[in-house]
């Protein structure tokens, strides 16, 4: 890894939570450093891609990433309303994915699932009244 990937790296774990590359890349911008904004896309499909950054696709097709929690296969399950994300074990929608698309004739399947949904936290929440 080099130096810039390893910041970039040090700069999506201090993010704590999901964020954009643009959003990555403004924080190293204003804490002084002189990356550039290809840079940080390339480290992050990196990451990504090495399995030490998380990945979602946002309502507006923009991906945001966060520094990965754990090494294991894993999805995500997505509050729609605030953003909490929890890990879910792949194994069962992993096999269920290998015997479909084996079913099919597919080899080489990479899965990849969201689920999106509303919090406890959320769905306890009233929803705002309207205005008469």
């Amino acid at each position: 890894m080099t130096t810039r990937q390893d910041i970039i790296r040090q700069a999506l774990a201090e993010a704590g939570s999901f964020i954009s590359a643009q959003d990555l890349h403004a924080r190293l911008q204003s804490a002084g450093h002189r990356i550039g904004l290809t840079t940080v896309y390339r480290a992050l499909h990196t990451l990504a891609g090495d399995g030490m950054a998380d990945t979602l696709r946002e309502k507006d097709r923009q991906h945001v990433y966060r520094a990965c929690g754990s090494r294991e296969p894993h999805h995500h399950l997505l509050c729609r309303a605030c953003g909490t994300v929890v890990d879910v074990p792949a194994s069962a929608l992993e096999r269920w994915a290998e015997t479909v698309s084996g079913e099919h004739g597919y080899t080489d399947v990479t899965l990849i699932a969201e689920f999106v949904g509303t919090c406890t936290g959320c769905s306890s929440v009233p929803a705002p009244q309207e205005a008469r």
